[in-house]
Order: structure tokens, then sequence, then C-alpha cells
């Protein structure tokens, strides 16, 4: 088994196996065969009042989207890109003992005494000792830094023994949550919205407070109403009317739906005009119609634009693949409600043509618009009948107001609570092939999670 990629040097394979948790945020975990199973969200520890703590195993998300307990001593093998276990891994939800701890969701940034001296944590290594547990024996601790959540100065950072640190017992109202953001700062918003949601109320608060705009607003859009709701009731509302204002116009107008109407009018109204103006035309469309799901903002370029400006705008960093599916024509003004809509040019045609002709040669007349008011299946009929994966919106006045695309669709087909299917019930365990009694037919050998802790 390897040594994970530490922050002390001097760290020899050959002379201990020592895993920095932080590390192992999003690592992928493979079942005795060698398919992949899930990913590391966290690791679960118990924390003893004289001893290191113990490590009882690693909460693993499993598609789809569920998170489960996989007891450490089930791991074979832990490396810089993989987790391999043995025997078989128990499907029910995850739930924390209150005995247990989340190494990654909880520890990381408390403030904590080393010789007098406060500082924060920034990982934790776990090692395996000569009985084959595993304990939590280091602590990476940031001395001498200012400031808080990303903006955190730097300072020394030192490895120490556990024994030499204090504080670890105490709750702290404002923990900070760099270090945690650090561990998953390349996970997807859809991804680190399920952390985010299974961390306690407080946690989710400092995490917030942390993350940039932008990332807190992408993770909003990919979470439950009532977390989307929650979260955004612990900023003050100066702050909560910048977030709604990050998020995709349509993404904002179903979160304000939501919310009261004196409290959605008053975030509406600490939003810039120009911000907030296509928000309130959206919330004018039923919800399950073209208008209630389409996004205000496709890539919308005028006829005499070139091809090469229509790719580079499809490239942008922020433009989805659903949208960026297609260019939108239209007569300027091209934000919308744009000019005269005047047709759609699909990314495959634009690939095919001069990067110095114009976009206006490169409509496709056959694909006509859908009006704001059409309903959630024939939304889903058009898209299907033409194998569309957006549709243009245009208003009476003959105006792109809109695009609908597939991933709108699907979120309001999809019941209402599919972002928390993690809650409902499991299916069968991942199977040991070379255990005894398994059945190929996937039945496989069960268990509870032995003496390990976290089984859920």
């Amino acid at each position: 088994m390897g040594a994970g990629v530490g922050w002390g040097a001097g760290v020899s394979y050959a002379a201990v196996v020592r895993i920095f948790v932080a590390r192992l945020a999003g690592t992928a975990v493979f079942d005795p065969v060698g398919d992949q199973i899930g990913r590391v969200r966290d690791v679960v520890v118990a924390l003893r009042p004289n001893d290191p703590p113990r490590v009882h195993g690693l909460v693993v998300e499993v598609q789809p989207r569920r998170r489960v307990f996989l007891p450490i001593t089930r791991v074979t093998s832990i490396e810089a890109d993989a987790v391999i276990f043995t025997g078989s891994i128990n499907l029910r939800r995850f739930e924390k003992h209150a005995t247990e701890t989340l190494a990654l969701g909880e520890l990381l940034d408390l403030t904590v005494e080393l010789d007098g001296q406060r500082v924060t944590v920034l990982d934790l290594a776990m090692e395996q000792g000569r009985t084959a547990e595993w304990l939590v024996t280091k602590v990476a601790v940031l001395r001498g830094g200012t400031g808080r959540g990303l903006r955190r100065r730097r300072g020394e950072t030192v490895v120490v023994d556990w024994a030499e640190v204090t504080g670890f017992g105490v709750v702290q109202r404002d923990q900070g949550a760099a270090s945690l953001l650090a561990a998953f700062e390349e996970t997807r918003p859809a991804d680190l919205a399920n952390v985010l949601r299974h961390l306690p109320g407080k946690r989710q608060a400092e995490v917030a407070s942390a993350l940039e705009d932008e990332r807190l607003a992408d993770v909003l859009e990919e979470l439950p109403e009532r977390d989307q709701i929650g979260i955004l009731g612990r900023l003050d509302a100066e702050r909560a009317a910048d977030v709604l204002a990050a998020m995709d116009p349509d993404d904002a107008a179903d979160l304000l739906q939501d919310l009261p109407t004196a409290e959605a009018e008053a975030l509406l109204a600490r939003m810039e005009p120009r911000e907030a103006a296509p928000v309130r035309r959206l919330l004018t469309y039923a919800e399950n119609t073209a208008g209630g799901m389409m996004t205000s903002r496709p890539v919308v370029l005028p006829p005499h634009a070139t091809v090469a400006e229509a790719l580079a705008e499809i490239r942008r960093k922020d433009v989805t693949p659903a949208v960026a599916a297609q260019v939108y024509v239209a007569r300027p003004p091209v934000d919308t409600p744009t000019g005269r809509y005047l047709g759609v040019a699909h990314f495959q045609r634009l690939l095919r043509e001069p990067p110095s002709s114009l976009v206006g040669g490169a409509i496709d007349a056959t694909v006509d618009p859908i009006r704001p008011d059409l309903p959630l299946p024939e939304v889903t009929s058009f898209l299907a009948t033409y194998n569309l994966v957006a549709a243009p919106v245009v208003d009476e006045l003959g105006r792109l107001v809109g695009a609908v695309t597939v991933d709108d669709v699907l979120d309001h087909l999809l019941p209402s609570d599919w972002r928390e299917r993690d809650e409902r019930p499991a299916g069968p365990e991942v199977p040991d092939p070379d255990s005894p009694g398994y059945d190929p037919s996937g039945a496989g050998p069960t268990s509870d999670g032995g003496p390990d802790g976290g089984e859920g």
C-alpha cells in the first residue's frame, strides 16, 4: 500500500504508511474485480480523550449520488488515484453515529492550540499501526496565517503529532472552510452540492460564507429546494442578492418562486436592475411551460457575425454543453428579448463552415421556434421529434426570449425530490466474486458493517 502525498518531507514509503485525508477527497474507489463503484467523500473517525482518533472507514459516494460506508478493515490498498477494497460494500445510506466525526467535513479548518499558540488545521494524516488498526497520528497546521476563507494569508505549515495539539473537542462558532474547499477544489458543482447538504447546518453556513459568489451560485443550482432556501436564508440580504444575480436567471427564478412573496421581492430589489430584469420576466411565466423552464441567456449573435466569433462564444467555460449546442441568430439587440428572431445555427454546421463566413448563412431553416406558453409535454415531444438538445422560444412579436434545453426539461420531468434520491431504499450490495457463497446473479454476501462503526 503506497503512502499518500504528504505535507512533510522525508516520509518514507518503506518506513511508514501515512495517508493525508484531504488528499483522499474525490479518489476513485474500486471493487475486487477492478470496477469503479464510487468516490471518496470523507473519512469517518472517532475522537478519543487521551488517544489518537481511530479511523472507522470512508464515506463513499456511489451512483446515483448515494453516500455509503466502507469500513477501513476492507480497504486493501490506498494509492494516489485509487482506493481498492475487498469483500462487499453495504449500499444502505450512510448515517454518522453520535460518537463519530467526519475528518474532512468537521475537523479541517478548526482553530486548535499548539505550544500555547492558536493554529488552523489544514490536514490530518492517518497511519496503520502494528495491529492493523488505522489511527490519526499527525496534524498539518497553519501557524501565523491571517485572514479568513479563501483569502487566508500564508503562514508557516508544520506537521506535528496528534498529541501536541489540543482543542479538537471544542465547538467553534466560526470555523472557516478554506482547507475543506481546497480538498474539493476540482469537484463538480453537483458533487460539491452533495457534500455540502450532508454537512451540519453550522458547517453549511461556514462553507457558503467561504465560497465565491459564482461558485456558490453553481452549487445552489444543484441543491434541493429546501437546502437552497436554508443556505440562502443564512446569508445576509446583500450577499444573498449577489448570489442570486450570479445564478442562471431560470434557476434564480425557480428559487424565488419557493420564497414568500415579500422576501422574494426584497431580494429582487437589492439586485442590480439589469440582473433582476430577466428574472422578473421569467417569473411571469407558468412553471411547467417553455417560458417557465427556459434560460434567458442563450448564445445569440447578429447575422453579420462570423463563424469564428460564434465558435468563440460557445467555447466559453461558463456556457453549458446544452446551451453551446447551437447559436441563435437575431437582429440587434441580441440581449433577450432580442430583435426579430432569424433562426438557429447548430454547432456541427458551424464546424463545417469557413471561419470567415457569416452565421446568417449557416441558419437551419427547418427548426421552428416554440412559444413561451407551450406546456411541458409538448416541449418534450418537440425536442424528441426533431432530435434537439435545445429549442428557441419566441414571443408574439417575433423576438427571441430564451431557449429551452434538454436539462431544463429533465429537471421538470423528474420527481421533485430527485436530488435527494440517496435517501431512497438502496439496491443490492457490491459483491466480492472471490468470497464464499458468491452468486453471479448479483445477490452476493451481505454484511451489517461489522464493528467498524458508521454502517448507516
